[in-house]
Parts: structure tokens; sequence; C-alpha cells
């Protein structure tokens, strides 16, 4: 049983490194995009470890925009294209940080072959009566123009409302970013999308699909059965934010308390101790 980590980095490689050879198992494999805004180079060191590897190309990524969720797809199919007989795929982020041991993570996952780990909203929750307007409305977060929210802001006047076309039935939530998905609804996933210009050209003026395209295309397949509304990650957005709150050694009881899997988010120029103070009990 194999276990692929994405791993979608831009900044702290050294704090990336201490994720790495935290999940050092060798179930784990971890695969690294760095954003190409920024410098690869200083990430290179990852290679020495035995269980790093980098995706062949790095993509521009803009905060809450279609690259960030087409550049996830693309990473899956890298993975599947490697031939490793994976049983699971999981996205994380360069603050995620586990807080069992790399035993109880791997047995976790022998226990739920086939299974798929997202974190959903309900239908009616507050979430959804804002979220439905990154559907609804035209936004132009994947490009980088000058004047383009002006422009935005003139389509959505001027143009009818738009209504997602291709499922009935959309399935997100602020934690569905961070998923784990078992190998075949991941290559399901990838596929599905990445074969659909259509789909893609509608999600290219949506706002932050990361946070609902994959969990509402796997929600509307076969494997929806096989979906457990539990990300196993804990993510703290009581500050209500556009991100979630930075951990610190303040929320170390309820990091432990969760019962989670993993965490985010960390920054270690904010707060390193608390990644001691996991390390001491994971």
């Amino acid at each position: 049983m194999r276990i692929a980590y994405i791993v979608m980095a831009y900044k702290d490689p050294q704090q990336i490194d201490r994720l790495v050879k935290a999940m050092n198992h060798e179930a784990i494999d971890f695969y690294i995009h760095v954003d190409a805004k920024f410098d690869i180079k200083p990430f290179l060191f990852l290679k020495e470890n035995r269980n790093v590897y980098f995706f062949k190309k790095n993509h521009v990524i803009y905060w809450a925009a279609w690259n960030f969720t087409r550049t996830l797809l693309l990473c899956i199919h890298e993975i599947i294209q490697t031939g490793i007989p994976y049983e699971f795929v999981a996205s994380f982020s360069g603050q995620d940080y586990p807080l069992k041991s790399n035993e109880h993570i791997v047995d976790y996952h022998l226990k739920n072959i086939g299974c798929s780990f997202f974190s959903l909203e309900e239908h009616h929750s507050e979430w959804w009566t804002h979220a439905i307007s990154r559907v609804k409305k035209y936004h132009l977060t994947n490009y980088n123009f000058k004047g383009r929210y002006k422009l935005q802001d003139i389509m959505n006047k001027v143009l009818p409302e738009r209504n997602f076309p291709f499922y009935q039935t959309l399935y997100g939530g602020p934690r569905a970013t961070w998923w784990t998905m078992s190998s075949d609804a991941a290559r399901y996933v990838s596929e599905r999308v990445l074969s659909d210009k259509k789909l893609q050209r509608f999600c290219n003026f949506t706002w932050c699909p990361d946070e609902f395209l994959i969990p509402t295309v796997l929600m509307n397949s076969p494997f929806k059965d096989s979906v457990i509304n539990d990300s196993g990650r804990y993510i703290d957005w009581s500050s209500g934010g556009a991100n979630p709150k930075i951990l610190t050694t303040d929320d170390f009881d309820n990091i432990i308390n969760s019962g989670k899997l993993y965490a985010r988010k960390f920054d270690v120029s904010v707060d390193s101790e608390i990644l001691d103070q996991i390390d001491a009990v994971r």
C-alpha cells in the first residue's frame, strides 16, 4: 500500500523538509509542485530525501484561481502516469503537518482501501449561501492584467447570472481543497475534467474552484458512495478571514484533541515550537 502526497509549495522549503522527514515511511511518497512565479532552486535540496519527487513542469498559480485546481489535476495525471501502484493520492500545502504516527496514518488507509476523504458542507449551510456566487458570477481571478476587476464588475452588471451546466448538485466547502482520494477516484476526476474543454472554460471564470470542483465531479460519479465526509485534517477557520488561522502553541490542545491525521496551517516563522510539541506526542 502506497500513498502519494501532492505538495503545493511556494515558500519555506525548510518547513517542507521537516514535513517530509516527519513522514518518512516506505509507503509514503511526496511530489512537489513549486509555483512557477517563484524560484525553484531553494527547493531542489529536497530531492536528497529518498521519497521526494518533483513534477516535470511547474505552473503559475494565482490565489483562488482556476489554474490552482487545473494544476492539481495535472499533478494527479502525472502521478498516475508513473505507473507506481499508489492506493491513494492526497493534496497538501507546504504548511501541513502530521498529527499521528506514520504507522497510524498508513494503517488507517489500509483499513479504508477504495475510500476517498473530503470535508464537505451541507447544501443549505451559511458557507453555500455565499459560495454559490463563485459559480453564478463571472470572476477574472485567473487573469493578471491591469483593470481586470473593473472589467469583472462590468461583466457581472451586463451579463446574466451563470448556472453550472454540468451537474445539478454542487459539493464543496472551505476545507475541501485538501483531500485524500483513492487512486481510481483520482484518475476518474482528472480524466473527466482535463478531457472536457467546455467544463474547463466554465471553471476559468469561477472563483476558488478548488473548494468545489473536484468533490462535485466525484460526488456525481460512480465513486460517490466511497466518499467519507472527513478529510482527516484539522483546519481552524474561526478567524473569519480569507485564510485559515496560523496554528500556534495556543492551539495545541485543540489540535491534539481533534483526532485528525493532519493539521494546517503552520508557519515556522510565526511559531515553530508548535511542531516540536506535536512531534513529542505523535
